[in-house]
């Protein structure tokens, strides 16, 4: 979290493409749409935006970006690694933007073509040792072990996780089973209508043994999503602003993507614990305050172990949290009522972002009951909004 950056910016558009397996068109063009769909619902033109933020490992360059839109200048521009454990970081570097004057209205976008282009559940061939997704050095002491895909990295820690704690396969499942339930009645998501029991999910077929099953990974998905960022001050003029509360992020030595194959401990989720000392301990909010969470589930476990991490329930604890019921519409924690990266769609995990908005403005596909406050957590990066 940077200091003085508390409640200094605010999100005031929010702007998609379709969610599909085939988008039949670029990614600058998936971006270009998302972006006017979200200026759009802020009321502002292209001639506002002053700044972009996206990813290290976005296709679109930010100079085809500002042609296609016909930006006329931009005077700040950022990209975040770490994949998706960085999602939220965008929010970071667009609110510091704004809050020390360098931007006065900043676009974070994602655009990808997750299924029809470069698939991000397949095996990577190539290796190099820069910051984008897959190659970095840590990923060639991986990739000749046969550790070459996402669900791979992850299952190495998803399975001492369950050696330690006693988690079992149907433990992850029951939270797969939640996010389905609300996925089905989300006509957004990738699996509206089509809602599953536990029985299905433990019928889909192994990933990765013991851990990681079809129905526990994320979509493969297509599409492009877009936030517009102003300073606090300047979204008071705006139609339906959500504050950024605060952002924050917490990259640890030996961390690599999610899956942290060199930390001490692989059953927690270290850089999450970090993250939740600079959301919670560092501001003063409580987890009592929290009214929904968007936790980034690229697979189930990671979903669990950060609820840990988070503190919302004790280490090991998050497979009877989730059992209660709590990540349910009227549950203690309400969580992912998009349906999440496995049940909506994956665009990096910013789409979290986009449902947390929706619910606080109170326009949710599934939405809860006057919430005021939102937590997005993407393993180490993260931010808290609130309704002004």
């Amino acid at each position: 979290m940077i200091r003085g950056l508390q409640s200094a910016a605010a999100i005031v558009g929010i702007g998609q493409t379709e969610f599909s397996k085939d988008a039949g068109r670029s990614e600058t063009r998936l971006a270009s749409e998302a972006i006017l769909a979200a200026l759009t619902d802020a009321g502002l033109g292209t001639d506002a935006v002053d700044g972009l933020v996206s990813y290290t490992i976005d296709p679109v360059e930010e100079t085809e970006l500002v042609r296609s839109l016909g930006i006329p200048e931009v005077r700040w521009s950022s990209r975040l690694p770490y994949g998706g454990g960085g999602s939220q970081g965008v929010l970071l570097h667009a609110a510091a933007a704004v809050a020390s004057g360098a931007a006065e209205v900043v676009v974070a976008y994602r655009a990808l073509r997750a299924r029809s282009g470069a698939r991000f559940g397949a095996a990577a061939g190539r290796v190099a040792a820069t910051s984008a997704h897959s190659g970095t050095t840590a990923m060639q002491w991986a990739y000749p072990y046969g550790a070459l895909t996402p669900a791979s990295w992850m299952s190495l820690n998803a399975t001492r996780y369950m050696h330690v704690f006693g988690v079992t396969s149907e433990d992850f499942g029951r939270a797969v089973v939640q996010l389905r339930d609300y996925a089905a009645t989300n006509p957004n998501a990738h699996f509206f209508g089509k809602p599953i029991v536990l029985a299905d999910h433990q019928a889909s077929r192994w990933i990765a043994e013991p851990c990681i099953r079809l129905f526990d990974c994320c979509q493969e998905t297509d599409g492009s999503v877009a936030i517009v960022i102003t300073s606090a001050e300047r979204a008071t003029d705006s139609r339906n602003p959500i504050v950024i509360e605060t952002a924050a992020g917490a990259a640890l030595f030996e961390q690599e993507v999610a899956s942290d194959h060199y930390r001490p401990d692989l059953s927690v989720m270290d850089g999450t614990v970090a993250l939740a000392k600079q959301l919670f301990d560092a501001t003063g909010i409580s987890r009592a305050d929290i009214d929904l969470a968007m936790i980034y589930d690229a697979f189930s476990p990671i979903l669990l172990m950060q609820l840990e991490a988070l503190g919302f329930c004790g280490l090991g604890e998050a497979k009877d949290f989730i059992a209660e019921g709590n990540l349910g519409p009227k549950g203690a924690l309400p969580c992912n009522t998009n349906g999440g990266l496995i049940g909506e769609g994956y665009i990096h995990g910013m789409n979290l972002t986009l449902e947390a908005v929706r619910q606080l403005r109170g326009d949710a596909a599934n939405q809860l009951n006057d919430p005021q406050v939102a937590l997005v957590s993407a393993s180490r990066t993260g931010t808290i909004l609130r309704r002004p």
